[in-house]
């Protein structure tokens, strides 16, 4: 039987991958020209949940963009206000006296393909408390290790050097199974599941369930990250619900413009001619590339422009930017939205140019 509720924490600041965060909560940042939470949602509603809990920060209005993807869904939308950050699980804490039953959790800033049926089934099978599910790491030194005793999890390690810990590489990948009995314990306000909740639980003696997967896992939190996961996307290695759709309509590519296949253009993008985009570029709705640009590992936000003759690898801008003509940026930018590179410019590497307030 389908778990029918679940909680997306979806507060988070995304202080890294400012400028884009001043304009556009990190969760609803475009993700392969949808807002990332619109791919979360579909998975979800894949997976046979019914209600969706979004626990956000103080200000709850700009999320209203996605109760219409919810709509068309079939979900039904519940959106949970921190008027003071509560950490990883204190939102989830709060919301828990609303559910009846067994419920989903999931990190709205990590990118996973993970089976959600198959992670609720296991969780089932072992009548746990909680379940983590877990990924494996090569270099446990920048983790916290959760210690199993079969799949059970019965300890944490913070950061151990490699070797440290023989067969024990699997840490936290973001993505929760809970009794609401298990979040209960606890009292309400701050609350940290990595700091509190599990190590406690195990403390105790609930039964804390280790689901190790090999699905795709990916944190979205920097510039790196968040190209990165659309790589993953663009090229098959992760499932993602956006991509599956149909080819989107009024999109116009000149006949001398190369696209490659790992490029995503969504409805009403425009490339003009001898222009190259790709490998691994998404031009938002109606952006515009100008002749000869050449784009590669880019996302373009919605609206954007690029003017003839330039060249920009790793960058992402946000919506209604403006990127001149003639501009080099190859070492990797981000522009804010509605922002205006001047022609001729050489963005240097990493740089952020903010939106216009």
């Amino acid at each position: 039987m389908a778990v029918r509720d679940a909680m997306i924490v979806a507060g988070g600041a995304g202080t890294r991958l400012w400028p884009l965060t001043a304009t556009t909560p990190k969760p609803l940042l475009p993700f392969c020209g949808e807002p990332f939470l619109a791919g979360v949602l579909a998975r979800l509603a894949a997976a046979g949940v019914e209600r969706v809990w979004l626990v956000v920060g103080a200000d709850t209005a700009p999320f209203a963009a996605v109760r219409p993807v919810a709509d068309r869904l079939g979900l039904r939308l519940e959106v949970v206000p921190e008027p003071e950050p509560l950490d990883t699980a204190g939102g989830v804490r709060a919301a828990a006296e609303r559910v009846p039953g067994t419920f989903l959790v999931l990190n709205g800033d990590i990118l996973t393909d993970v089976d959600l049926g198959l992670v609720t089934a296991a969780h089932r099978a072992a009548a746990a408390d909680a379940t983590v599910v877990l990924t494996r790491v090569a270099d446990t030194s920048s983790y916290g290790v959760c210690v199993r005793e079969g799949s059970r999890i019965v300890g944490f390690v913070e950061k151990p050097a490699p070797g440290q810990l023989p067969d024990q590489d699997a840490v936290n990948a973001g993505t929760y199974v809970l009794e609401p009995r298990a979040m209960l314990a606890f009292p309400p306000g701050r609350l940290s599941f990595e700091r509190t909740v599990f190590p406690r639980l195990v403390a105790d003696g609930w039964h804390v369930e280790g689901f190790v997967s090999d699905a795709v896992w990916a944190d979205l939190g920097t510039r790196e990250r968040y190209l990165e996961g659309h790589r993953l996307a663009l090229d098959g290695q992760l499932r993602w619900p956006t991509l599956a759709r149909p080819r989107p309509q009024g999109v116009e590519v000149a006949a001398t413009a190369e696209v490659a296949p790992t490029a995503l253009l969504c409805a009403g993008a425009r490339v003009a001619a001898g222009a190259r985009i790709g490998p691994n570029v998404v031009l938002g709705a109606g952006a515009c590339v100008g002749a000869h640009v050449a784009l590669d590992d880019v996302v373009l936000g919605a609206g954007s422009t690029v003017g003839s003759g330039t060249r920009l690898r790793g960058v992402v801008t946000g919506e209604r930017a403006v990127v001149g003509a003639a501009v080099t940026a190859v070492e990797g930018a981000i522009v804010g939205a509605r922002e205006y590179v001047e022609d001729g410019s050489t963005l240097p590497r990493g740089a952020t140019v903010p939106p216009w307030p």
